[in-house]
C-alpha cells in the first residue's frame, strides 16, 4: 500500500475521540510561536514529538499542533518523508478544525503543492471569490492531493471542496458556475471518473451531506455510473468497488473499514432516489437487528 508509515495509530485515536468526545479547539492560539531547542533529529524524543504532531494531525488540533511545532516540528521540512501539511491534509479526520489547523502550518512556513487550493483547504469564500475575479480560470483548475477516502486526482476545485465538507467555498463555486458533472481524471485501469457528488455520500461523520444536498439542488445526476472506484487508495483500509453510482457508493459506507453510520446513510440514499425522481421504500430493519447482536 505504498511506503509511508501506517496511519492505523491516529486513525483509531480519531476513533476514540469522536466516541468519547474529548473537545479540541476550533481556533489556534494566536500567540507567537515560542520555539524551544529541537531535539536531535534521531532521538527517541524527537520520535515522540513527531508521533504526537501526526495524532495531532489526525485530531485536528490547532492547539497540539502548536506544542509539536514550539518542541522543533519544522513546518517546511520533511517529517518521515512528507512535509506536515501533507500528513495533515491525507489524515482521516474531516472536521471544522481542519482549515484552522491548515492555516496554522501556513503561518509557520508551510507551502503548499498547489498554491491554487489555498482558499479550498481553508473554506475561505471570501478568499475564493476573489481569487475567481482574478482569476476565471480557476474553474477548470485541476489538481491532485492524496486522499484518505474517496481519490482526488486529477479533480476540479468543487470536488476538493466536496471531499472535505467545506460548504462556503462550494457554495461560492456554484454561484460562479462551477461545473457539477465535472469528472475526476481516470487512472491506467479506467478507474476513477467520479464527480464531486460521489465525495458527499458517504462521507466521514456524515459531514459532507450538506454539499451533497447542494450538489443535487444545484442538478447533480445520480445516475452516473463508473467503471470503478478505489476507496482509500494506499491506505491499509484500500477497497476497489466495481460498477459504482452515487447511490450505491452511499451503500458501501456500511462496509466495516468505512466506519460509516448505517442511518445517516440511510438518509443519504433516500436524498438521492427523491432527487432522482424514485420512490423511497420504508426504513425496514433499521438499525440491522442482526448487526445489533
Amino acid at each position: 500500500m505504498g511506503g509511508a508509515p501506517s496511519l492505523a495509530a491516529p486513525k483509531r485515536a480519531a476513533i476514540r475521540q469522536e466516541r468519547s468526545g474529548i473537545p479540541t479547539s476550533s481556533d489556534p492560539a494566536s500567540a507567537p510561536l515560542a520555539r524551544t531547542p529541537a531535539p536531535s533529529e534521531n532521538s527517541a524524543e524527537m520520535r515522540e514529538i513527531e508521533n504526537e504532531f501526526l495524532v495531532a494531525a489526525e485530531l485536528h488540533s490547532p492547539e497540539r499542533l502548536r506544542s509539536a511545532l514550539e518542541a522543533g516540528i519544522d513546518a517546511r521540512a520533511p517529517l518521515r518523508g512528507k512535509r506536515p501539511l501533507q500528513w495533515l491534509v491525507e489524515m482521516y479526520t474531516r472536521s471544522d478544525r481542519f482549515p484552522h489547523c491548515v492555516q496554522l502550518l501556513l503561518e509557520h512556513g508551510a507551502e503548499l503543492d498547489d498554491p491554487s487550493t489555498r482558499a479550498v483547504l481553508l473554506d475561505d469564500g471570501e478568499l475564493l471569490a476573489r481569487e475567481l475575479v482574478e482569476r476565471p480560470g480557476l474553474l477548470a483548475h485541476r489538481t491532485t492531493l492524496r486522499s484518505a477516502f474517496t481519490p482526488l486526482e486529477g479533480v476540479s476545485l468543487l470536488h476538493v471542496a466536496a471531499e472535505f465538507g467545506h460548504a462556503r467555498v462550494a457554495t461560492v463555486l456554484l454561484a460562479h458556475g462551477a461545473d457539477v458533472e465535472a469528472r475526476a481524471e481516470l487512472d491506467e485501469l479506467g478507474l476513477g471518473g467520479q464527480t464531486p457528488l460521489f465525495h458527499t455520500v458517504n462521507s466521514h461523520a456524515n459531514r459532507s451531506a450538506v454539499l451533497m444536498q447542494l450538489l443535487l439542488d444545484a442538478g447533480a445526476r445520480t445516475d452516473v455510473r463508473l467503471a470503478g472506484l478505489v476507496w482509500g487508495r494506499g491506505f491499509e483500509w484500500e477497497t476497489t468497488f466495481f460498477d459504482v453510482t452515487p447511490i450505491s457508493y452511499a451503500q458501501f459506507g456500511s462496509l466495516p473499514q468505512m466506519h460509516r453510520d448505517e442511518l445517516q446513510l440511510r438518509a443519504n440514499v433516500e436524498a438521492l432516489l427523491a432527487a432522482a425522481g424514485r420512490r423511497v421504500p420504508p426504513r425496514n430493519n433499521l438499525p440491522n437487528r442482526y448487526l445489533a447482536r
